[in-house]
């Protein structure tokens, strides 16, 4: 659907209110209760609300049930919608008098292309407000019992994203295996191999321990633990699928699968 049959679409069910606006919202890494309590109050006075693919049927089931839902999810070579069209739908739907809340997993200004979207509304008029939400990073490793940083192995904590522009991943490899720090891989399970090699070779261990954190946070958590040079048999043979997240450093040692607690069930793997 184009985006001005959206828009006609939304008209025709809305009321408008005065003046239009769109909410950048957080919806976390799935857990409807890990949403913060403005993203919630937000969300249920929301007219229209604009969705990826990340949001969890949890934090779907919250929205109001008047309110328009459009959903722009994209995938690995499946967009719903290009990201220019998606920042002129908010412009459009602002500008017919909505209040709009475009709804993102995780953190809206962490690989959430929260800042492409608000640089576009301010480019054109329309007020724009944020509401952070717990990245995938901090929320998954937190439910998986992984601390991302540690005082006696990790200093510091990397967040890249295995997804760039392009499709290439141009990355800062020997800056990424300097040691006492923890990495954080978004979007990285279709790139994984290369991710391995890379840091295999620019001098990391094979040792080096590792974690897939897949669907975090949500009933269907799975983690699978091994090591970067293990990573290509874990792949092959566990099959994880997005949304999962990839990390890599010392900390992943301390996993314990009976640090998981009820609310966030668990599968630990080994490869």
């Amino acid at each position: 659907m184009k985006a001005l049959e959206m828009l006609m679409l939304a008209g025709d069910r809305r009321q408008p209110v005065r003046r239009g606006e769109v909410w950048l919202v957080g919806a976390g890494p799935g857990d409807a209760e890990l949403l913060t309590l403005k993203a919630l109050r937000v969300l249920q006075q929301a007219d229209v609300v604009v969705f990826d693919r990340l949001v969890s049927p949890a934090v779907m089931a919250l929205l109001p049930a008047e309110a328009l839902r459009i959903d722009v999810g994209k995938s690995l070579r499946c967009h719903t919608l290009a990201q220019s069209e998606i920042e002129q739908l908010l412009v459009e739907l602002a500008q017919a008098g909505n209040r709009v809340v475009r709804l993102k997993g995780g953190d809206p200004f962490i690989f959430g292309r929260g800042g492409e979207e608000m640089a576009w509304l301010q480019r054109h008029g329309v007020a724009c407000h944020v509401v952070p939400g717990i990245t995938a990073a901090s929320g998954c490793a937190a439910a998986s019992g992984i601390p991302l940083t540690h005082r006696d192995y990790a200093q510091s904590v990397r967040f890249v994203t295995g997804h760039c522009r392009n499709g290439e991943v141009d990355l800062d490899w020997p800056g990424l295996v300097s040691s006492g720090q923890t990495l954080v891989f978004y979007m990285g399970l279709a790139l994984s191999e290369t991710i391995a090699a890379q840091l295999l070779r620019h001098g990391m261990a094979a040792e080096m321990p590792l974690a897939i954190i897949e669907r975090g946070t949500q009933p269907q958590q799975r983690v699978l633990i091994g090591t970067l040079g293990e990573l290509p048999a874990i792949m092959a043979r566990q099959r994880p699928v997005s949304p999962s997240l990839l990390v890599i450093g010392e900390v992943v040692s301390l996993y314990r699968a009976a640090a998981v607690t009820a609310e966030t069930p668990a599968e630990a793997l080994t490869a």
